[in-house]
């Protein structure tokens, strides 16, 4: 591929290089913020070599190229562009004025939480390792190799609201250590750790007046949320008036010690209510919906996913995590994200045209493997009726999994790769995902078959 002349007949398609305030890239697209959308070709975006999709979602315009083609186009596209010195801030900042209310809280908790999930990735395999490892007893109860991957695996959700702070603070323009400092003020040794303590009494401190329960933040994620933004707003104000001679000195000082004591007199217990009450919700629409929910949730997914909310979800996904120690929607998801891989199959098989082959195939196992936008903005949507039969996969597959009570362990991971955190839930809880995995799949490409679809 000649990069440079895919580059420039981008720009041009674009509008101009003049159109386009910043660009980022992620593993299969380049994600575009531009002044004016309405001067971009979209059709003829849609013919460009290497080209598998274009569309425009959450304040940016993005354009599929694949894993290993899209950072090589980036990497030509920023010099005709003249953007090298557009950081990766200034992108997020732009993308962020572009989106409406719900879409930025959408793109901030995502923000938040993505960078986030290797750890959770590996505690919840380090979990399932030493829950197989005392349920066949490969070695004693008290043998150290307990002990010890007891300590790795329950390390992150412990320091969850640390890690949470970290990440959060630099989202929300705030220095990220003090950030971290404020987690680590929620789940000092001090304060009674709840997290797998069951039904451990916390003792009482009395403070002006107020009784302050003496109990920890381990695990959650709602309050540690609000007291780093109220912690990042503190922090903005106080850089606005004290003078930058003492800054270093007044600024984190005054900061912490606001924050600290608004954190455990109201935003705590607060952000406890909150959080549970999610979960509650939650855990009655589950029970008491059953297959249903599973059917609802599973066939809305995928049009979640056009809006790009879907990556807020790992903030209720942290929470359940955190209150009842497992994940009954990551398979819900997973069960939509494979059903847009198996309707791209079926495109792949029934379609007559060479460059719809081409983008289809990769990108329906690209889903298998839990990323969807290939096939989604590429192939399904495109043609409309695929979209539709991968919806009604994703309905049956998520009624499935629902009726038989499929868990994750962790969030994150979709499609293949997730039977990592499925797996140690149990050999039952392992089956049936394999089991819905296939009825999503099997049902998406049956009903794209049997609806078909008018190519271009």
């Amino acid at each position: 591929m000649n990069y440079e002349h895919i580059t420039k007949q981008l720009l041009s398609l674009l509008g101009g290089k003049e159109n386009v305030i910043s660009a980022v890239h992620c593993a299969t697209r380049l994600r575009l913020v531009l002044k004016d959308e309405k001067k971009v070709n979209q059709q003829a975006i849609g013919q460009l070599d290497g080209v598998k999709g274009a569309f425009s979602s959450s304040g940016q315009y993005q354009i599929i190229f694949g894993t290993g083609v899209v950072n090589k186009v980036y990497e030509q596209f920023v010099k005709e562009a003249g953007l090298q010195n557009v950081s990766a801030d200034v992108h997020q900042e732009a993308v962020k004025q572009k989106m409406n209310p719900i879409a930025r809280l959408a793109k901030t908790l995502s923000n938040i939480f993505v960078p986030i999930i290797p750890a959770i990735v590996a505690s919840g395999l380090l979990m399932g390792l030493l829950g197989m490892m005392k349920a066949f007893k490969w070695v004693a109860p008290d043998s150290a190799w307990i002990v010890l991957l007891d300590m790795f695996s329950s390390a992150a959700f412990i320091i969850l609201p640390i890690l949470i702070g970290y990440s959060a603070a630099k989202e929300f323009g705030g220095n990220p250590f003090l950030g971290a400092v404020i987690g680590g003020i929620m789940t000092h040794p001090a304060l009674l750790n709840p997290w797998g303590l069951g039904s451990a009494e916390p003792e009482y401190l009395h403070f002006l007046g107020f009784d302050i329960a003496m109990i920890g933040y381990q695990g959650t994620v709602i309050p540690i949320l609000l007291a780093t933004y109220v912690m990042s707003k503190i922090e903005k104000s106080l850089r606005k008036v004290v003078p930058h001679a003492v800054d270093l000195l007044v600024t984190p000082f005054i900061t912490v010690i606001l924050t600290g004591f608004t954190a455990i007199l109201v935003i705590g217990p607060l952000g406890n209510i909150v959080g549970k009450g999610i979960t509650t919700t939650l855990n009655f629409v589950y029970d008491t919906g059953g297959a249903l929910a599973g059917l609802i949730f599973g066939g809305l997914y995928s049009m979640i996913v056009i809006t790009g909310v879907h990556h807020s979800f790992h903030a209720i996904e942290a929470g359940l995590l955190a209150d009842i120690g497992k994940n009954y929607l990551l398979p819900i998801w997973s069960m939509a994200n494979v059903a847009q891989g198996g309707a791209g199959l079926a495109v792949f098989l029934k379609s007559k045209r060479t460059k719809t082959k081409e983008i289809a195939l990769p990108a329906a196992f690209s889903a298998f493997l839990g990323i969807t936008e290939p096939v989604i903005f590429g192939v399904n949507l495109k043609y409309r009726k695929p979209f539709i039969a991968a919806a009604i996969g994703g309905a049956v597959g998520g009624a499935y999994v629902v009726f038989t009570n499929v868990v994750a362990n962790a969030y994150g991971l979709t499609g293949i790769p997730m039977i990592a955190i499925v797996a140690p839930m149990g050999m039952a809880n392992l089956i049936n995902y394999l089991i819905g995995f296939a009825i999503a799949v099997g049902t998406a490409f049956v009903a794209t078959w049997i609806l078909g679809f008018k190519e271009e």
